[in-house]
């Protein structure tokens, strides 16, 4: 019997870490339990999941994803200018994450790209957007579903 390879139609069981390019580890898996998804629902970037594709059980790889293929190149369109007077009482500093809410209650977080007496431009681009990541990899299981 052949070894079952990742794909359409496949459980995937792995553990995993994705890297900045200096090497900082942004989240991993190989310290706490393994991570399961199917392939194709979603829960893996379409680009991470693309370079998984046709490995087997056994299978290590470091991956290197390009922003287009990860969480995509910033959107200038994503930093907004707001008035200071909607940070009252809050002691702003670049690169400090602030929550918002927007008009589902949704929760969308920003970060504090500058500011000064009168306004604050926060970037609401995802943090990993325009970064160039290392996709570690090891496969532990690969089912048919």
């Amino acid at each position: 019997m052949t070894e079952l390879r990742i794909g359409p139609d496949r459980e995937v069981t792995l553990h995993f870490a994705i890297k900045l390019e200096n090497g900082d580890v942004v989240d991993s898996t190989f310290d706490k339990q393994p991570a399961t998804f199917r392939f194709g629902d979603g829960n893996l970037l379409p680009g991470f999941e693309l370079s998984i594709q046709g490995l087997k059980a056994g299978d290590k790889r470091s991956l290197s994803i390009e922003p287009e293929n990860g969480f995509g190149q910033p959107n200038p369109q994503n930093l907004q200018t707001m008035p200071r007077s909607q940070f009252v009482d809050m002691e702003l500093g670049e690169g400090l994450l602030v929550i918002f809410r927007d008009a589902a209650n949704s929760e969308l977080p920003g970060v504090v790209k500058s500011f000064d007496e009168q306004q604050v431009t926060v970037d609401f681009n995802h943090p990993l957007s325009g970064k160039t990541l290392t996709f570690e990899v090891e496969i532990i299981e690969v089912k048919a579903v």
